[in-house]
Order: structure tokens, then C-alpha cells, then sequence
């Protein structure tokens, strides 16, 4: 191993330390706001697959994530709630969905694909919206019984926020950790090659449908497992975490740090969140602020925020 792989995985852990330690250093608010950044980075990070590494922009991934949340919220339901079965339906119900939905969405591109994406999306929010029966309609479904983890003899409970912190990012580091192996692997390096060039792909052979597929069917279920620590989060799921709007998030935070970097999209939640919270002491309409930021981000930092400052650290060391 190379002298800058000792060094990212050094700084990876000092970063991980930090942000374990986060809790027992700051207030509560601030803690409950760096779990929804941890959750919201891996769902963006989740749509990068498609986006940074096969460059597939899709407008339906709130899909995928509401699916997540709804599954885990039912399964909590059940007369003998189990995380762990929650969080695994979730990711299997999200995948399956992603399976049906992408069979009939890889086979076009750009513009086209992302106008079905939406489509899509738009019906499974109508899906939870209308069938009351078993969602909640508009009111959405409580997780009225929330299991506690046992480590030992000792009981965690989810209901205090740093319990729920502590359990999210791990949770989400092993969702994060899944994901750089897909990348780093030969299916993540066929990925890039779709992206760049899939007509020369597909003349050495390989599959770019099938490729595709898998593709969608892993930034979906990952997609699921955002929705259903989300759903744990906030103690509900509701229509609302499919609308087509949720499904802008992924696209702004990638954008904002960079969607050709692996962790650029989680950079891109933190500073999407940072944004919000600045601003929204001053006003309500921080979202007018958001734009203005976004427009100048698109145009001078083509490859986000996050990017650019690894072009200019890049620059320095040479």
C-alpha cells in the first residue's frame, strides 16, 4: 500500500473518530441535525452510482427511499418488531421495486431515462398517497413501538439522539463501505466506461444493459436502506419522502460537492444542511438563497465544491 493510501485511510479514520465523538461534544440539536446529514449523504451517495458512475441522472430515486421507510415502518408494526428484519426488508422491498422499474427504464438515455425515473416516482408517491389502508394516506405510518439494541446486558434505546446517532452512522458506514467496493471493483470500473463510452462497450462485448440494471438495482436498495434509517429518525413514514421534490435532494447535494468524487455527494449533504441552517435564522425563503449559491457552484466548480478543492490541494502538492 502506497504512501497516499496510508494517508487517506489515516485521514478516514481521524474523520470517523470525529464524527463518533460528535455527540458527547455538542447539543442535542446539532446532533440530530448531523444524523439527518449522515442519512440524506448516503442517499445521495446511493444516486451517484447512477449519476457520477454511469451517468444515468434519475428524478425517481425518492421512489426507492419511501419504499425503504414504508417497508422498515411495517415491519415495525408486527407484533414482534425486530430491527434488523426491518432494515432487511427495506433493502429487499427497495430492490425489487428498483428491479421491476429499471427492466423498463435502462434501455433509454438521458433525457428519456430520467423522464421515466420521474414518471415512476410519481406514481409510487400516488401509490402511498391514495392506499390508505395500509400507509396512512396523506397522515403516513407511525412506528409507534421502536426496538431497543442489546449489547450484553446493557440496553440502548433508539429514542435518545445519540443512541439513534451512533446506530445511523454505523449503519450507514457499512451501506458506505458496500458501496466503494461495488466501485472499486471490475463491475464499478464497466460502470465508468458506460459513462464514458457505451457504444465501445458494448462493441468489446459486454452487456451495458445488464450492467445498467444491476446498477439501478443497487442505487435502489441502498436508496431503501436512507429510507428506512429516515423512517427510524423521524418515527414515521409518509408520502412525502417519495414526492418527486425529495427526489431533487440527491441531485442538489451531488452537485454542490461533486459527483465524480466518492464521498463528494455525502460533502454536498453537509453543505446543504450547513446552507439551510445559516440561513434560515435570517429568513424563511432560504431555498431562493440555495439557488442563487447553486448557479455560481454549476458555473465556476463544474465538479462541486468538494472537487474543487481537490483540484487545488492537487495543484499545490505538485
Amino acid at each position: 500500500m502506497g504512501n497516499i493510501a496510508w494517508k487517506h485511510m489515516a485521514l478516514g479514520m481521524v474523520a470517523l473518530m470525529l464524527l463518533i465523538a460528535w455527540p458527547f461534544c455538542l447539543p442535542t440539536y446539532w446532533t440530530l441535525i448531523l444524523t439527518e446529514i449522515v442519512i440524506m449523504g448516503l442517499f445521495a451517495m446511493s444516486f451517484n452510482l447512477l449519476l457520477g458512475y454511469t451517468g444515468l441522472l434519475s428524478f425517481g430515486q425518492a421512489g426507492f427511499f419511501g419504499v425503504g421507510a414504508y417497508g422498515c415502518a411495517l415491519m415495525l408494526s408486527t407484533s414482534k418488531p425486530s430491527l434488523a428484519a426491518a432494515l432487511a426488508v427495506a433493502v429487499v422491498a427497495a430492490g425489487l421495486v428498483a428491479l421491476v422499474i429499471g427492466y423498463l427504464c435502462v434501455r433509454r438515455d438521458e433525457i428519456y431515462f430520467a423522464m421515466i425515473t420521474l414518471g415512476f416516482g410519481m406514481m409510487l408517491f400516488t401509490i402511498a398517497h391514495n392506499w390508505i389502508g395500509l400507509t396512512g394516506g396523506s397522515d403516513g405510518l407511525p412506528v409507534m413501538d421502536m426496538p431497543s439494541i442489546w449489547i450484553g446486558q446493557y440496553e440502548f434505546t433508539l429514542f435518545d439522539p445519540v443512541n439513534m446517532y451512533l446506530f445511523v452512522l454505523l449503519i450507514a458506514f457499512l451501506g458506505t463501505w458496500m458501496l466503494r467496493r461495488v466501485v472499486q471493483s471490475p463491475f464499478g470500473l464497466m460502470l465508468t466506461a458506460i459513462r464514458e463510452n457505451k457504444q465501445r462497450l458494448s462493441f468489446v462485448g459486454a452487456n451495458v444493459q445488464w450492467l445498467r440494471l444491476t446498477a439501478f438495482v443497487i442505487s435502489g436498495a441502498l436508496a431503501g436502506l436512507a429510507g428506512a434509517l429516515f423512517c427510524l429518525f423521524n418515527a414515521m413514514a409518509t408520502p412525502d419522502f417519495m414526492h418527486w421534490g425529495f427526489s431533487a435532494k440527491p441531485v442538489l447535494m451531488s452537485i454542490l460537492g461533486g459527483s465524480g468524487l466518492f464521498l463528494g455527494p455525502l460533502f454536498g449533504a453537509a453543505v446543504f444542511f450547513g446552507l439551510e441552517q445559516a440561513i434560515t435564522h435570517f429568513t424563511n425563503n432560504w431555498m431562493i438563497f440555495l439557488g442563487a449559491i447553486l448557479i455560481p457552484v454549476v458555473i465556476f466548480f463544474p465538479r462541486g465544491i468538494l472537487g474543487a478543492l481537490v483540484d487545488r490541494m492537487r495543484g499545490a502538492a505538485q
